[in-house]
């Protein structure tokens, strides 16, 4: 009895871990990065408040990877809204056009479809109907939806910044959609998260002062 209860521990012990740690060898299948490789660690910063680590997986969506890498350095992503935010499910960004239909002037990346899960965390290409159409698009799972896998090309997963990505505004579109401020690679030496600056105030909206009271007699 008392080995059993050891194993079950043990057992447990691996589903306690964060994701990071979960890397297991399987024969045949390609060795993912290290959670502190910064050729693979996205940096995005939120105006959600804060900066989210996207750790990326080139060894089961090369294609995906590469188009985000080349996407971030040319700050394609920078000042994009997250235009379709489901509370329970997603959050979607990457589209110029900010209602879902635009993309970048590269050409679409094949479908990559591979067995990371649609758990809380994972970020993925965005697709319409055609598996082979994803381009700039992505989102953030919000909430597990397994139902997805194997469908969508999942390319990466949440490190660290969750609370920035639960804080974005929902909306199909928001009212007022959180942004990505800025995107960088990490092995880019990229500064430190800087919130957006505050919005310039009208000319006529500066003076809200009350007007002058007359002096006591």
């Amino acid at each position: 009895m008392r080995l059993f209860a050891v194993v079950f521990a043990l057992f447990a012990s691996l589903f306690a871990l964060p994701a990071a740690a979960q890397l297991i060898d399987v024969p045949g299948r390609a060795a993912p990065p290290a959670t502190t490789d910064k050729e693979n660690l996205w940096l995005l910063d939120l105006s959600s408040g804060g900066r989210v680590t996207v750790w990326l997986r080139p060894d089961v969506a090369p294609k995906t990877v590469e188009r985000v890498k080349t996407l971030t350095r040319r700050k394609f992503y920078d000042g994009l809204p997250f235009h379709r935010v489901i509370e329970g499910f997603m959050a979607q960004g990457g589209d110029p056009k900010g209602d879902g239909t635009g993309g970048s002037d590269l050409p679409d990346v094949e479908k990559e479809f591979n067995y990371l899960p649609h758990v809380r965390g994972a970020v993925a290409a965005a697709r319409a109907q055609d598996e082979n159409s994803a381009n700039s698009q992505f989102y953030i799972m919000l909430a597990p939806r397994l139902a997805l896998d194997k469908k969508y090309t999942v390319f990466g997963r949440v490190l660290e910044g969750m609370e920035y990505v639960d804080a974005i505004q929902r909306g199909e579109p928001p009212a007022n959609p959180t942004r990505v401020l800025r995107a960088y690679m990490a092995s880019d030496n990229p500064p430190p998260y800087q919130p957006a600056p505050a919005a310039a105030v009208p000319a006529e909206d500066k003076d809200l002062t009350l007007p002058s009271l007359p002096a006591k007699r």
